[in-house]
């Protein structure tokens, strides 16, 4: 019996360890903060979107309201059927006067092309941090240049073979301390670990992409963190 009741205690521990969370119902943008120009709710998904008569100007982000967010394993279903996009986190509200939709911190990418899906880019935050195919460590040399160091562990256009291009794709992020991966239907696509000190945030918020330039689309659904 006091086995059982030992048993039962560590189990109820575990369930607590690991909270899951819906960032999106599927019905209404409730907890999301975004330009109501771009972002609706379509067939239960999130929907941002720009046309010839509906531009942005600058990059424009939906914004999750639930506050800052540190270690975490982030998972969505995307579709993206032009343009580029891409999922923020540990991220932050870029100062200066501007609508309160402009965001910078790490990025995992996605887009209709080739090349950026699943790569970790730096939104105002140091530019591309680490490509699809790389394990990445940054640091900074005694001048404060940042450094990257690269190790190779796949193809980046094998890996990119993965990618249902106009349909729908499980994206998994990952963060825990400074090591972030990023995986997309179930394939690792890039690994980073960030040793500058000075730049890398610890925690920050989450947020969805939607980027200036040619009209696009792309939706979210199945939003959910474990922490």
């Amino acid at each position: 019996m006091k086995i059982n009741k030992i048993l039962s205690s560590y189990l109820i521990l575990i369930s607590f360890s690991f909270a899951e969370e819906k960032l999106f119902d599927g019905r209404t943008l409730d907890g999301w903060n975004g330009d109501p120009k771009f972002w609706s709710v379509k067939n239960g998904a999130m929907v941002g979107e720009t046309t010839k008569e509906n531009p942005t100007k600058g990059n424009t982000f939906i914004i999750w309201e639930g506050g800052n967010v540190g270690d975490f394993d982030l998972r969505l279903d995307y579709k993206i059927e032009s343009g580029n996009g891409g999922v923020q986190y540990r991220s932050f509200v870029k100062p200066g006067k501007h609508d309160g939709w402009r965001i910078g911190g790490y990025q995992a990418d996605l887009e209709a092309g080739d090349r950026f899906s699943g790569i970790c880019y730096g939104e105002a935050f140091r530019g591309i941090l680490s490509m699809r195919g790389m394990k990445t460590t940054l640091t900074v040399d005694s001048k404060g240049k940042l450094k990257k160091y690269e190790e190779k562990f796949g193809d980046s256009a094998e890996i990119g073979k993965v990618v249902k291009k106009g349909d729908w794709n499980k994206y998994r992020i990952t963060a825990k301390g400074f090591k972030f991966c990023h995986y997309i239907n179930g394939v690792k696509t890039t690994e980073l670990i960030d040793n500058d000190m000075k730049a890398r945030r610890s925690y920050g918020l989450i947020a969805l992409q939607l980027h200036a330039g040619p009209p696009m689309k792309v939706s979210f659904k199945n939003i959910v963190l474990i922490k």
